[in-house]
């Protein structure tokens, strides 16, 4: 990966920045911007939330900056999944998902999947949070982070992340293009997971090549109609929320997007979430929704384009 760089830009500069509703995206701001480090975002942050035009208020108080470190910008989506499970364990619902551990080390890499799988390590110390009838689903909801659990009685909980092994994330879809069995440009996650089913022999030796394990947590602040809870500690919100690099992107800028593919978006969005895969200055991930629809537009998503941060015109002290 090549050095950062960075360009200034005009708002005349970004293709559709007209014609989208600044409106709704200054309101996706207003939810986290008091949480932006530096008196260049608190000032600007006291200014969202008086203003009554959002497309000045973006114009007037922010310059679009490119970054850029070498590497082709990659779009994907994600969504929070709704999936069939149980608070106990029975015939069908086999699969538990885990409360993290109260000994689980937070400055050094703990057991990997493989371990965590084989020694049994998290069983008989009541982590279980719930039990689902599909191993698929246990990986996919750790690598999407968080989802709605449907009980048998009609009931949904909703989890969420709480924390991880500390080892990094490797994606399975790299791994069945390595091993031949999908090519870069057909590898998504509806194409994963009917190979998942029709190859159940193999299905635990392909989750062990990535050694990352999630860890959740159940949520109940956040009402039903809101979105689920992204890395700023709040709620995001579909089309309007994505998860960056923190290390490249501030948590809580806006960021302008534009995404061609299939179904491509010139939109602004607002930097709310974070992801193990989600690594350098030209790569985001979407947030589509919740449910079976979201899910299946979101594993569609694999698009280039570029994305522009919005900063302060007086850079923040940080």
């Amino acid at each position: 990966m090549a050095a950062l760089t960075t360009t200034v830009l005009n708002f005349d500069q970004l293709s559709g920045w007209a014609d989208d509703d600044h409106a709704t995206a200054l309101a996706v701001f207003r939810a986290t911007c008091d949480q932006l480090p530096g008196a260049g975002w608190t000032d600007i942050c006291a200014l969202a939330s008086t203003t009554t035009n959002a497309r000045a208020f973006f114009e007037r108080h922010f310059q679009p900056v490119l970054m850029q470190d070498g590497t082709p910008m990659l779009f994907t989506g994600y969504c929070e999944p709704e999936l069939a499970g149980s608070l106990t364990p029975d015939a069908i619902h086999r699969y538990p998902i885990f409360a993290m551990p109260p000994d689980l080390p937070q400055d050094r890499p703990w057991l990997t999947r493989q371990q965590i799988e084989q020694s049994g390590a998290l069983l008989g110390q009541g982590l279980e949070l719930a039990w689902l009838d599909d191993p698929a689903d246990v990986f996919f909801l750790q690598v999407q982070g968080s989802g709605r659990i449907k009980l048998p009685n009609g009931h949904v909980i909703r989890v969420g992340y709480a924390g991880k092994n500390h080892h990094p994330y490797s994606s399975i879809g790299a791994e069945l293009v390595t091993r031949g069995i999908f090519t870069a440009d057909l590898v998504s996650a509806n194409a994963i997971r009917h190979w998942l089913r029709t190859n159940p022999d193999q299905i635990q030796g392909l989750f062990w090549t990535n050694p990352s394990y999630v860890f959740f947590q159940t949520i109940t602040q956040v009402p039903a109609d809101q979105g689920p809870l992204g890395a700023m500690n709040r709620s995001v919100t579909a089309l309007r929320s994505i998860a960056v690099d923190p290390g490249v992107v501030p948590l809580g800028a806006p960021v302008w997007i534009e995404k061609a593919g299939n179904d491509p978006m010139n939109r602004l969005m607002i930097a709310q979430d974070i992801g193990s895969a989600i690594k350098g200055a030209q790569r985001a991930d979407i947030f589509y929704g919740t449910g079976a629809s979201a899910g299946h537009t979101a594993s569609r998503v694999r698009d280039p384009g570029r994305m522009i941060v919005l900063l302060p015109k007086t850079k923040p002290n940080t």
